[in-house]
């Protein structure tokens, strides 16, 4: 294997820890806003404007996920 060969699958390597770093790091985000949202929920005194903040927060997260796994298929 070329020298040039294995510097770019060094680079390909770096650039799919980099995504999954970054996919794992917005799974966590969702699961703490999971938690948030579920204590928000179980109290009488619901806060109607965080609950929204918290889903759209995890619908930007999914989308973000998405596409940095479509970026991996390719």
């Amino acid at each position: 294997m070329s020298e040039r060969s294995k510097d770019e699958l060094i680079d390909a390597q770096k650039q799919v820890i980099g995504i999954l770093f970054e996919v794992v790091k917005r799974l966590q985000a969702n699961n703490n806003l999971d938690e948030e949202y579920f204590q928000i929920i179980a109290k009488d005194n619901k806060n109607e404007i965080r609950i929204k903040e918290i889903l759209n927060e995890r619908t930007e997260n999914a989308k973000i996920v998405g596409r940095l796994l479509e970026k991996l298929e390719t």
